[in-house]
């Protein structure tokens, strides 16, 4: 048991649960890092007390890595739209959630070098109370993206969004897709798709706002879901054919899914991001008093289809499950709800995401707390460049966990959330299980649903080149 580096902080009596193996065992952290995982009892009180080290007492709960969300949005602007929230309020939001390293975006508006964004992205990080990371994003194909590309590598930003929906804004065509995928193939990055085929999705919201059927209410059909899987065939396609690496964001139904699983049985290292949204909630929302508090991209699908995408969860399909994190509020959304195409769209969920699925997936529906803890922890981890600094408790890894208490239960309340905005979509829904305790880099920065210590110690975490290792 190495004991050479000093102890501040020791965690008893819990289970610690990676994505491959859990176990009771006391968690030894000293400088922001996990030092050693030990026996139970091995390092006793006393010498707890020579070392002067804080102890936390962990009997009865579960003690996860804290939570990666590889898809956050924080002050995103789209359109007419910002999303109201800073960093300093998207992590407070994280860590009650008992998420530890958010995932963001640094989006360019037209005219913005897809560098320069990402450079005023990072500097946000400092006014978090936990870590972040970025994606980058790349709309238009011009002689400086090569270097670009590889400056931004080289700086520890190794993915990089692309959109084949929103003409005029962020969408990319296909040839700057290649391009990209193509150069990141070789810089050890990875390309980031958000996929809805544009054409499909205009012709349809065209011929529905021609009969009055283009307010929120609607929304579920203005983006039907073969626009989704023809945009995911295309660029399996493209990956395939250059032997690129691909990652689709919030895909919503198991047929996007089902050609994912069917690429990489191929060998085209090809991997399926869900969301908590699409996994919990269905389109019969947009039936109820406020549809417009739905609206998101892809939208919510039916019960048949939420269905299927969460048994694709359970057989291993599934890579990774984000929020989509984007912190609207309820004006924002009244504001353009007759026409979903100027709505602003995304839900807000950095702070539930954990604690819903924790309640859907595992207590309702019996997912093994260790795949639960590779969807959401450990791979986002690998396949954004941080593992194993992050998604793990193990020796060297960042001091990051939250202590579950898997019993206790909640209702779902708006006003009892931490997030920049008046509601959550997961208003009234009973939970159980939820973060009693979170430590980021071996500080406590909530404990017993309080905020301990409000100090901004975020960092702007480099993400190392991915390589041919993926996970499979």
């Amino acid at each position: 048991m190495p004991h050479s580096e000093p102890i501040d902080l020791v965690v008893r009596g819990g289970t610690v649960v990676n994505a491959d193996w859990q176990g009771a065992a006391d968690v030894l952290v000293g400088n922001g890092r996990v030092r050693a995982l030990v026996a139970p009892g091995a390092f006793p009180s006393e010498a707890i007390r020579r070392a002067g080290a804080g102890e936390l007492d962990a009997s009865g709960r579960l003690l996860l890595p804290g939570g990666v969300d590889p898809h956050c949005h924080v002050g995103f602007t789209s359109g007419e739209f910002t999303s109201l929230d800073d960093y300093r309020q998207a992590t407070t939001a994280a860590v009650f959630g008992g998420t530890t390293t958010i995932v963001d975006f640094a989006i360019p508006r037209p005219g913005e070098n897809p560098a320069d964004v990402v450079a005023v992205q990072r500097v946000k990080a400092a006014d978090g109370l936990c870590d972040s990371a970025l994606h980058a994003c790349v709309v238009d194909w011009d002689d400086t993206v090569p270097e670009q590309l590889r400056a931004l590598v080289a700086d520890g930003v190794v993915t990089v969004k692309m959109f084949t929906t929103y003409r005029g804004e962020t969408m990319a065509e296909e040839k700057t897709i290649l391009k990209v995928m193509t150069h990141l193939r070789d810089l050890g990055g990875m390309v980031v798709v958000h996929c809805e085929a544009d054409h499909i999705i205009t012709d349809v919201q065209e011929r529905r706002a021609a009969v009055g059927a283009i307010d929120a209410g609607h929304h579920a059909a203005t983006r039907p879901e073969l626009a989704e899987t023809a945009s995911v065939a295309e660029i399996l396609a493209i990956a395939e054919s250059v032997a690129a690496p691909v990652y689709f964001v919030h895909q919503s139904t198991p047929e996007a899914v089902d050609l994912v699983a069917r690429a990489r049985s191929r060998g085209v290292r090809a991997f399926t991001e869900a969301v908590a949204h699409h996994l919990v909630l269905d389109d019969s929302a947009y039936a109820g008093p406020h549809p417009e508090r739905f609206v998101c991209c892809p939208p919510l699908r039916t019960a048949t289809t939420v269905a299927g995408l969460r048994s694709r969860v359970f057989l291993g399909q599934v890579a990774t499950i984000g929020s989509d994190h984007c912190c609207y509020d309820t004006a924002q959304k009244e504001s353009a709800r007759h026409d979903v195409r100027a709505m602003p769209n995304g839900l807000p969920g950095v702070e539930t995401r954990m604690p819903v699925l924790f309640s859907e997936l595992v207590v309702k529906r019996g997912l093994p707390l260790g795949r639960f803890v590779a969807a959401l922890c450990a791979n986002p981890a690998r396949l954004n460049g941080l593992y194993p600094r992050k998604g793990v408790i193990a020796p060297g890894a960042d001091a990051d966990f939250a202590l579950w208490d898997p019993s206790v239960t909640r209702e779902v309340r708006g006003s009892g959330l931490h997030m920049a905005t008046d509601y959550t979509p997961y208003e009234g829904l009973p939970v159980t299980g939820w973060p009693s305790t979170v430590v980021v880099g071996g500080r406590v920065v909530v404990d017993d649903g309080h905020l301990t210590d409000a100090a901004p110690h975020g960092r702007h975490i480099p993400s190392g080149a991915l390589g041919p290792a993926l996970i499979c």
